[in-house]
C-alpha cells in the first residue's frame, strides 16, 4: 500500500491527533472541501442547490464508536428530526449511517432499536431506503448479518461493500438472495494485509469484478447497486459493461462526495445516469476526513491549493 496512504491512516485513528488537529484554523478551513459546514443546517442548503441540478443527495452525520449508549439515543433522534425537517423541504435526500455511532459496540439490541426507528421514519415520511456503511473489518461479517436480520422486516435498507477486502465478491453472493441494495466503495480503514488486496490496481479491478456481478444480477433479482467512486476511468467501464449486457441507465447509480469532481457529477447527472451526491457534516468530521485524504492522496495537493 501507499507510504503516505499508510501515514494518512495512521493519523486517523492517533487520539493525540484526534484532539488537536481539528482545532487548527487551517485545517477547518481545508475540509470545507468535502463538506459543506459542520451543522445539518448547511448540509441542507447544500442539497436544496443541488436539487436545483435535479441531483438527489445522501446525508450522513459524522462520528463513530460512542460510547455511552445515551449518545445512540441522541444520534437516533437526530436523525428522525432531521427527517421530518427533509421531508418538510421536500428534499430527495437518503440517510447512511454507521453502527458504531448508534450503539453496536455496547449492545447490538439496542443498535437495532435504534436503527429501525430511523428506517420506519424515512420509510413513512420519505418513502426512501437508509443504509448502512460499512466500517473497518472487525465489523464487516457482524454488519452483514445486522443487515440480513432488518432486512427479513424492512424492504427500504442497503448496506455498503468494500472492494478492497478479499472476502467482498463472497459477501454479495451471499446477500443476492435477499435481494439487496448495495453501494460499492473501495474502502479506507487501515487493514491486516491478509485481508486486503495489496496495491490501487488490484483493488480497482476487484471493484469491477464486484460490479458486474452486481450488474448481471440485478438482470433477474430486485437489486439496487450503487457505485460510489470518484475514478472515472472506473465509472466509464461500468457504464460500458452495462450498455453491454443492456442494462437501462436508471437501473443503476452513481454516488460522489461533495466538493470532488463537481463538473463529473453534474455531467453524469445530465447524460441520463441516476446519480447522487453524498453530503456529510457534524463535528467529529477529523477520522472521516484523514480516510477521504487516504483514498487519494493526491487529494492533499487539492487541500494545500484551497488553504493558499
Amino acid at each position: 500500500m501507499n507510504i503516505s496512504r499508510n501515514i494518512l491512516l495512521w493519523m486517523s485513528e492517533n487520539k493525540f491527533m484526534k484532539e488537536r488537529i481539528p482545532k487548527m484554523g487551517f485545517v477547518r478551513k481545508a475540509v470545507k472541501k468535502f463538506m459543506p459546514g459542520e451543522t445539518e443546517d448547511a448540509a441542507l442548503d447544500a442539497a436544496f442547490e443541488f436539487s436545483e441540478l435535479a441531483i438527489p443527495s445522501v446525508f450522513t452525520m459524522l462520528g463513530e464508536n460512542i460510547t455511552q449508549l445515551s449518545e445512540a439515543v441522541a444520534v437516533r433522534d437526530h436523525y428522525i428530526q432531521l427527517i421530518e425537517k427533509i421531508a418538510d423541504r421536500k428534499l430527495d435526500i437518503e440517510i447512511s449511517v454507521k453502527l458504531t455511532q448508534m450503539g453496536f459496540d455496547l449492545s447490538e439490541e439496542e443498535t437495532y432499536n435504534n436503527f429501525i426507528a430511523i428506517v420506519k421514519k424515512a420509510k413513512e415520511k420519505l418513502g426512501n431506503e437508509v443504509f448502512i456503511d460499512m466500517e473497518s473489518s472487525i465489523y464487516t461479517q457482524r454488519t452483514i448479518d445486522f443487515y440480513k436480520r432488518v432486512k427479513k422486516e424492512f424492504d427500504n435498507v442497503g448496506i455498503c461493500l468494500q472492494a478492497y477486502l478479499l472476502r467482498t465478491e463472497n459477501d454479495i453472493e451471499e446477500l443476492i438472495s435477499i435481494n439487496p441494495s448495495i453501494r460499492m466503495v473501495k474502502g479506507a480503514y487501515k487493514e491486516p494485509h491478509s485481508l486486503v488486496f495489496k496495491d490501487k490496481p488490484m483493488v480497482d479491478e476487484n471493484f469491477f469484478v464486484c460490479t458486474k456481478k452486481l450488474l448481471l444480477e440485478s438482470i433477474q433479482k430486485n437489486i439496487r447497486p450503487v457505485f460510489a467512486t470518484h475514478d472515472e476511468k472506473l465509472i466509464w467501464r461500468i457504464t460500458q459493461e452495462a450498455d453491454r449486457i443492456g442494462i437501462k441507465k436508471s437501473a443503476y447509480e452513481f454516488q460522489m462526495l461533495y466538493g470532488i469532481k463537481t463538473a463529473l457529477q453534474k455531467q453524469l447527472a445530465k447524460d441520463g445516469y441516476q446519480f447522487r451526491v453524498l453530503i456529510a457534516y457534524g463535528e467529529s468530521w477529523y477520522p472521516w476526513y484523514m480516510r477521504r485524504l487516504a483514498e487519494r492522496p493526491a487529494n492533499i495537493w487539492f487541500v494545500i491549493k484551497n488553504i493558499f
